[in-house]
């Protein structure tokens, strides 16, 4: 997978343990819990939420853990990690600025169900249950959103298992970078790049496969000329092209030779 040393990825730089007043009301605002309350609304919930910080690889919390917090992250990206039985590590979702991690009891969960990784430096916001109890009770739209929000994570849940049962590698890895693309995609170019630090490692934990997979795969994907990519790095060239990959059709081998032959 490694084309290059250089990187192309923008440095990130995230100041730990501070997050002034407008980016708190920014990153809260975006949250889908407060989506539908006021901007005084979002004020005020403000102020029950404290800021934690996190190093890259550090863990915030494990499955199993007791579920005690809430979190949203304000800057940089968390990774959530679940544990298969047979030991292997299956990254969930990487979520970035606006996204929420964790979980309570008021959401359904007594225990956290995944581990939850800072995939980055980053700095987040957490409320206690105590304290999002209170705000349920004061802002009956956030009950409302906390509802939806737990099918969401229900339909995601189903989603990735059909996901991991029932598709190729090839078609795990391809959807795999399709939505990273969507999430964290930036324009250079021709092509779209993953503007987070990404590893053979990372891609294996996403998909359920190993290193060595995802390097064969990979290989493919550049050799037809879908992506491009480097050490810990990758951009999209072809997005129609990997979109392919995702339906019934001709096997990567087959489009490979097929487009050597119309250049031919």
């Amino acid at each position: 997978m490694t084309e290059k040393r250089h990187t192309p990825l923008s440095k990130e730089s995230v100041e730990p343990s501070h997050c002034t007043l407008a980016q708190r009301l920014r990153v809260l605002t975006h949250s889908p819990f407060f989506t539908h309350v006021s901007a005084e609304e979002v004020e005020q919930i403000s102020g029950v939420f404290h800021e934690m910080s996190y190093r890259a690889g550090e863990i915030a919390y494990f499955a199993g853990d007791p579920a005690v917090r809430l979190y949203i992250v304000a800057a940089g990206k968390i990774k959530l990690v679940h544990a298969t039985p047979d030991g292997k590590s299956v990254v969930l979702g990487i979520l970035v600025a606006g996204d929420f991690f964790g979980s309570l009891s008021s959401l359904g969960d007594e225990k956290y169900p995944d581990t939850a990784v800072a995939h980055t430096d980053c700095c987040t916001l957490t409320v206690t249950a105590r304290d999002f109890q209170s705000i349920l009770r004061r802002h009956p739209a956030v009950a409302i959103s906390s509802l939806e929000i737990v099918a969401t994570r229900l339909r995601a849940m189903h989603e990735l298992v059909e996901q991991l049962s029932a598709h190729s590698v090839e078609q795990r890895i391809a959807s795999t970078l399709l939505k990273l693309g969507e999430q964290l995609g930036e324009k250079r170019g021709r092509g779209l790049l993953i503007q987070m630090p990404l590893s053979r490692q990372d891609l294996a934990e996403m998909t359920g496969t190993t290193p060595e997979t995802v390097s064969r795969v990979m290989s493919q994907f550049r050799q037809t000329g879908l992506i491009r990519s480097g050490r810990r790095w990758v951009s999209i060239l072809d997005a129609k092209g990997v979109s392919a990959i995702l339906s019934p059709g001709l096997p990567l081998a087959s489009r490979k030779a097929e487009k050597k032959s119309a250049l031919n």
